[in-house]
C-alpha cells in the first residue's frame, strides 16, 4: 500500500513505528518518483527536527556495540527519554544484500514502547553509515526521539565520517590482543569525544586500567576537538550494566559545555553543509554533467542548507536543476 506524504507526516507525528519505518523506506528508495515524494517528505518535517542528541557508536567487530546500545537504550528510556537506533549493517559487495540482524541481537530494547530500531544496509557507501542517515535521523527527530544512537559497521577508519552528522562520538574499546593501541588509527582518536572500555571483569580490571592510562597518553598529544573538554576514558561492562550511567552523565555534559560554548548549532550548521555538498555531488553523478559552480545560486542554496531552511538533500536538487537549466539556454 503506498501511503501519501499527509499520511506519512500525521504517522510520523503520532510516534507511528510503522509509518515511520515506511518513511524512512521512502528516502532510502532511489527510485525517482520515491525521491520526488522523500523530497516533499523531509521538507515538511523540517520545522520538527533538530531536537534530538545524536550519538555515533564505533569500534571493531566484536566491541559489543550492539550490548552497549541495548543496555544504554534502556538507560535513558528509564530517565524518561525516547530512543531510535539506527543500526547501519555492512552491504555484500558481490549480491549488495545485507543481513540487518540488529533487532535480532537487541531484542529487550525492540520491546520498549519508546524505542525505535531501524537497521539499513550501507549499500557500499564508505565511512561506517549508508547514505541517507542523516536524513533518516531527521525523520526520527520529526517523530519525537530524544537520542538517536548510530552504530556504524566498525570497518576501521572509514568510521570517521560518522563523526560529520552526530553530536557525540563514542569509541568502544576492548582489551586483549597485544598492544592496546594497535590498530587504533589517529584520524578515529582526532574525531573521538567519549571512550568506553568494555567487557572489563575482575580478571581483567588491571589491564583495563592499563590499557586507559595508555589511552589517555595517547590523547595528549592530538590537540582537543572542543576547549576545556578532556576526553574521558571511561570502564565498564555494557553486558552487567556497568559503567552506562557514567557514559550517559557525560555525554549530558559534553553536550551542555559545546551550548555553553556556542559550539552545538555552529557545528550542526557546518554538518549540514556537509550534507548539501554531498547531495550536489550526488545529483550532478546522476544527471552525468559535470559543470562549474554557479556561486551566487550555489551560495543560496548553500545557506537553506545550513540554517536548515528546507532538507540539505532537497535545496542540493534545486541548485543543480537551476545550473543545468541555464546550460541548456
Amino acid at each position: 500500500m503506498k501511503f501519501s506524504t499527509k499520511e506519512l507526516i500525521e504517522g510520523i507525528r503520532s510516534g507511528n513505528k510503522r509509518l515511520t519505518a515506511k518513511a524512512i523506506t521512502l528516502v532510502e528508495s532511489k527510485k525517482a518518483e520515491h525521491r520526488l515524494q522523500a523530497e516533499e517528505l523531509l521538507k515538511e518535517i523540517m520545522p520538527f527536527t533538530g531536537n534530538s542528541i545524536r550519538v555515533g557508536i564505533t569500534g571493531v567487530p566484536g566491541a559489543g556495540k550492539s550490548t552497549f546500545i541495548e543496555n544504554f537504550g534502556r538507560l535513558a528510556i528509564a530517565n524518561g527519554k525516547k530512543v531510535a537506533v539506527l543500526a547501519i549493517d555492512p552491504s555484500s559487495s558481490i549480491n549488495k544484500g545485507s543481513i540487518l540482524g540488529d533487532k535480532t541481537r537487541m531484542e529487550e530494547l525492540a520491546k520498549e514502547e519508546n524505542a525505535f530500531i531501524r537497521p539499513s544496509p550501507s549499500s557500499g557507501f564508505l565511512g561506517g553509515v549508508a547514505n541517507t542517515t542523516f536524513e533518516t535521523m531527521m525523520i526520527c527527530e520529526a517523530a519525537g526521539y530524544d537520542y538517536i544512537l548510530i552504530e556504524t559497521v566498525g570497518v576501521g577508519q572509514s568510521e570517521v565520517l560518522v563523526a560529520d552528522i552526530t553530536d557525540v562520538f563514542l569509541f568502544l574499546k576492548i582489551i586483549g590482543g597485544g598492544d592496546e593501541l594497535q590498530g587504533i588509527k589517529r584520524g578515529i582518536m582526532e574525531m573521538v569525544d567519549l571512550i568506553f572500555i568494555n567487557k572489563v571483569e575482575k580478571d581483567n580490571l588491571q589491564k583495563a586500567k592499563n590499557t586507559r592510562l595508555e589511552l589517555k597518553r595517547a590523547l595528549d598529544f592530538i590537540p582537543p576537538k572542543e576547549k576545556d573538554w578532556k576526553i574521558p576514558v571511561l570502564l565498564g561492562s555494557a553486558l552487567h550494566n556497568e559503567g552506562l550511567a557514567e557514559v550517559y552523565t557525560k555525554i549530558d555534559e559534553f553536550i551542555a559545555l559545546k551550548k555553553r560554548a556556542g559550539r552545538f548549532n555552529e557545528i550542526r550548521t557546518h554538518q549540514a553543509e556537509k550534507r548539501f555538498e554531498y547531495w550536489v555531488q550526488e545529483y550532478i553523478l546522476a544527471m552525468m554533467k559535470k559543470s562549474d559552480a554557479v556561486e551566487e545560486a550555489y551560495i543560496s542554496h548553500k545557506k537553506n542548507a545550513s540554517e536548515m531552511v528546507s532538507s540539505p538533500s532537497t535545496e542540493a536538487k534545486l541548485f543543480v536543476e537551476k545550473f543545468l537549466a541555464k546550460e541548456k539556454r
